[in-house]
């Protein structure tokens, strides 16, 4: 009794039509008890409903965009499903549960909104709980009815056979392309995503990190005191701050770059783009990255000058070319005490590229999803790899698959506690102390060599960020969660503290209300000035480690 009440809810999710039908015939022949029968049914049902909620929840966007789930979901339903749902809660869940093919578009979209996960699961239980019994009641009626006049004796045994067997057959299609193997890889990648720390979104990761900023907030008497932390920067760093404002304090420690502003035409920004390669004797690779960015969006490499124009006019707001430095890449988090004589170093971060190594044999898509930490980014890697997805390298022949030092970008990050000494602080401290307004905050910078860095030598910082930068060590996956969350608590802590101390030097923090103003302006641009290119369609040569 137990495994065919479980085949039945499980065939609920290949057809919940087919399943309660096929279970009230079943319980038309005495088969099977009514209650049962339809707790099994009502079971399969609501986890049905519950999986699709999550699934708009979790993969929303990127489902959408599966060619076989497009197929399901076209657009125009899912739009008209969204808009539906945005006015009505109940009426739409039941609507829906009873209305054939508004189900499946109206439960994902539930989930792709970001509507209450526990307002839904309760309406899904009412809503199942009501249409079971009605369906399998009437296909008990009517398939006594049928059992009479058509089938006398095992015919209607025939039939349940068959609308399980449908049902069956429909689940095993779906499932189908799980066997295969890039399907399964693929499936790996995003499970393998939710219970790895350092590949949770931002916004899971943070979220036990409110009630403790909530906290500091009252203790200081300010929502946005952390601004203060840099006086001398936009926003303290939180977000829209200049990065050509920024290293221009900071001498000749900073990577040689040129602000190319918006404004000027193509032609011009070209001009004087090659002005300063003149100028520096630089030739390429050289970096191109937007004045105003973040997490690594819209940087690239460009290897000739093709590649520099075409960034150029793609490009809608300021853009930074700067020097490229080859060598080593490092984040180092400081932070100094207003009136403290030095500074500290509290994080660094060690910046490699994950590579694949060809076998002469297998495509390069496939090396990716073969890899046990690559296919957890396989999307990131295929989009921003410069080589083809078809090529299939030589035996032995590492490939590069990303040239950013972002981790949302795939770069792998890991902790470099090991590498502190005296001198590097020393350095770090010095050069922190050039930016009269800054005080808290992380350096990217590039070195030849890992002893270089040690002793705090050929230091070249490519960019500088604020309060809105993390101590970025805690993404290494030998970094545990607890001591993850102590870092980023320890973190929030010192940049209020340190924002309290600089609004008691006579600093002011940016306000709640301009931030927000500045949050919407900045979306706004971004959404607005982002030409494909920019994050990975030119053609660009990786920062090789040293």
């Amino acid at each position: 009794m137990s495994s065919q009440l479980l085949a039945i809810a499980l065939a609920t999710f290949a057809s919940e039509d087919l399943a309660c039908i096929g279970t009230g015939v079943l319980i038309a022949q005495g088969k099977l008890d009514f209650v049962p029968g339809v707790l099994a049914c009502t079971a399969g049902i609501f986890a049905g409903d519950i999986l699709l909620f999550l699934l708009g929840r979790l993969a929303g966007a990127t489902v959408m965009r599966w060619p076989p789930m497009a197929r399901f979901l076209p657009p125009a339903r899912v739009h008209q499903a969204s808009q539906w749902l945005s006015r009505r809660g109940l009426v739409v869940v039941f609507l829906s549960r009873f209305t054939p093919g508004l189900r499946l578009p109206t439960y994902f979209a539930a989930g792709l909104l970001r509507t209450s996960l526990w307002r839904f699961t309760s309406l899904f239980a009412l809503a199942a709980a009501v249409w079971t019994p009605l369906l399998v009641g009437s296909a008990v009626l009517l398939g006594e009815a049928a059992l009479r006049t058509v089938f006398e004796h095992q015919g209607g045994g025939i039939l349940a056979t068959l609308a399980l067997s449908a049902s069956a057959l429909l689940l095993l299609r779906r499932a189908r392309s799980l066997l295969t193997f890039q399907h399964r890889r693929r499936w790996s990648g995003r499970i393998q995503r939710l219970w790895r720390w350092e590949f949770w979104p931002a916004w899971a990761a943070y979220l036990p990190v409110v009630p403790y900023l909530l906290w500091l907030a009252a203790r200081h008497r300010s929502l946005t005191v952390f601004t203060a932390a840099n006086p001398g920067i936009v926003t303290g760093g939180l977000f829209g701050e200049s990065k050509s404002e920024i290293l221009s304090q900071l001498g000749s420690a900073a990577a040689r770059f040129q602000l190319i502003p918006r404004g000027l035409t193509p032609g011009a920004r070209i001009a004087l783009a090659q002005q300063f390669l003149v100028r520096h004797a630089l030739d390429y690779p050289v970096v191109l990255k937007p004045d105003v960015g973040e997490r690594g969006q819209g940087v690239v490499i460009a290897r000739a000058r093709t590649e520099l124009e075409s960034y150029l006019h793609a490009a809608q707001g300021d853009v930074i070319l700067q020097r490229y430095v080859s060598g080593l890449e490092f984040g180092v988090f400081y932070h100094r005490r207003p009136g403290a004589s030095a500074g500290v170093v509290t994080s660094i971060t060690g910046k490699t590229f994950p590579v694949v190594v060809g076998d002469g044999v297998t495509p390069l898509q496939a090396l990716i999803l073969r890899d046990d930490r690559a296919v957890c980014l396989a999307p990131v890697y295929e989009r921003l790899c410069r080589r083809s997805l078809d090529e299939v390298p030589q035996p032995g022949e590492p490939v590069q698959l990303v040239e950013i030092g972002s981790h949302c970008r795939g770069a792998v990050f890991t902790n470099g506690a090991h590498l502190w000494s005296p001198a590097l602080e020393a350095e770090i401290d010095r050069i922190s102390k050039q930016h009269a307004g800054f005080a808290f905050g992380r350096f990217d910078v590039r070195v030849p060599s890992a002893e270089d860095f040690r002793s705090g030598r050929n230091i070249s910082v490519i960019e500088l960020n604020g309060v809105g930068a993390e101590a970025t060590h805690v993404y290494d996956p030998s970094v545990s969660l607890l001591s993850a969350y102590a870092a980023m608590f320890q973190h929030w802590k010192l940049a209020f503290e340190i924002g309290s101390l600089q609004r008691r030097r006579g600093a002011q923090p940016t306000s709640l209300t301009v931030l927000l103003r500045l949050w919407l302006q900045r979306r706004a641009a971004h959404q607005a000035t982002k030409p494909g290119g920019l994050s990975g369609g030119v053609k660009c040569e990786a920062h090789q480690p040293a």
